[in-house]
């Protein structure tokens, strides 16, 4: 392990970290385990105008100004029906937006969901293509692992076609798909399914072409994507999906079998971007949340974090691979006793990540 950095107590800090905790039951995933799988739903209803859903990534592909992905109010009809002879009930609600109207031809705004990944699933959304001039189209990313490795899904009302495509090693495929009538200004529904290197897709209910067999890519992130200046909301979407158990969660498991005393226990990775997010957790809602500067500082120098927070320690550590590079983050949050001190519990810290580095080689045993 390398040298000790400066230690300090970061009280603001925990104050961020409770108003993650709050936005996080504010956006209400609804998150239903099962024995054939698990479920998540994606509230936009329940956020407020302006505000964008937390545990999502925007994510540029091409060029052009970044995407404006939020929350804005839409008009649906009630499911009362009207008095004969009286205009329709209507109802409004939040749903998800990409509102930015950058013509650029190879402009391409992600939202990804990063709270978990993908391998065998079916995601359906719902989505309105709300006004475009070089393009009117809205469509479903799947299996991303990185801006030049995923799958997409999309309808296009100025083509009049539903079109599916891979990108990999940055090579984007020939689109492949049917023409069909798409409509602006109204709902329709997007689905995919993956099982294996079988992918399914339905457009309004209804099968978009025969299944499609590819290998490319095993897993990823899913979310949603436009084009150009194409404006288009997205509500009522929701993942049936098989868990996978990442090492990272594996690895936090297995010590908590042993630990069992340890209220707390988190891993976080950084993107290429250089921000970390919560890749394994003892508490599943925080997966794919945003870290702090103690972790990226952890991962970035090897330092090392404490602070106090309701009578437990809150210990952040570095991390590293065989090499001793630092390829990872731990969070731990540890009952503290009367009269320990601050070494006391970096000590207590200490002896669970060396368990946890006695099983990591690489960054690949996280994955």
């Amino acid at each position: 392990m390398r040298g000790l950095p400066k230690l300090f107590c970061p009280a603001r800090r925990l104050c961020y970290a409770s108003a993650m905790r709050i936005l996080v039951g504010i956006f209400s995933l609804a998150l239903a385990l099962a024995v054939s799988g698990a479920e998540i739903r994606f509230n936009f209803g329940d956020l407020p105008a302006g505000s964008t859903p937390t545990n999502f990534l925007p994510v540029l592909k091409g060029s052009g100004q970044p995407a404006a992905w939020k929350i804005v109010t839409d008009k649906f009809t009630s499911q009362l029906a009207p008095l004969a002879g009286s205009t329709p009930n209507y109802v409004t609600h939040g749903v998800l937006a990409q509102t930015s109207q950058d013509m650029t031809d190879e402009h391409f705004p992600m939202l990804l969901y990063t709270g978990q990944r993908f391998r065998d699933f079916k995601f359906t959304t719902r989505f309105k293509i709300v006004s475009g001039i070089a393009e009117q189209m809205a469509g479903v990313v799947f299996r991303y692992q990185n801006s030049s490795n995923y799958y997409v899904v999309r309808a296009s009302a100025l083509g009049k076609n539903v079109r599916f495509y891979k990108v990999v090693n940055d090579l984007r495929s020939d689109p492949i798909g049917p023409e069909i009538p798409v409509t602006t200004g109204h709902w329709h529904t997007l689905a995919v399914k993956c099982d294996g290197t079988q992918i399914t897709l339905w457009y309004d209910d209804k099968p978009v072409m025969n299944p499609l067999g590819d290998n490319s890519l095993n897993m990823g992130l899913l979310g949603f994507i436009t084009k150009s200046d194409a404006v288009a909301y997205f509500t009522d979407a929701q993942v049936e999906y098989t868990p996978i158990i990442s090492g990272a969660q594996s690895l936090v498991n297995s010590i908590l079998e042993k630990q069992t005393r340890l209220l707390g226990l988190r891993i976080y990775l950084a993107d290429t971007n250089g921000a970390t997010r919560v890749v394994a957790s003892k508490d599943p809602t925080k997966l794919g949340m945003a870290g702090t500067e103690a972790e990226s500082k952890a991962i970035q120098s090897g330092a090392v974090f404490f602070g106090r927070d309701q009578g437990d320690d809150l210990v952040t550590l570095p991390l590293h691979d065989h090499n001793g590079d630092y390829i990872a983050a731990v969070r731990l949050r540890l009952k503290s006793f009367f009269g320990e001190t601050q070494e006391n519990a970096l000590s207590r810290a200490r002896q669970i990540v060396k368990a946890m580095q006695q099983q990591v080689v690489s960054s690949d045993d996280l994955q």
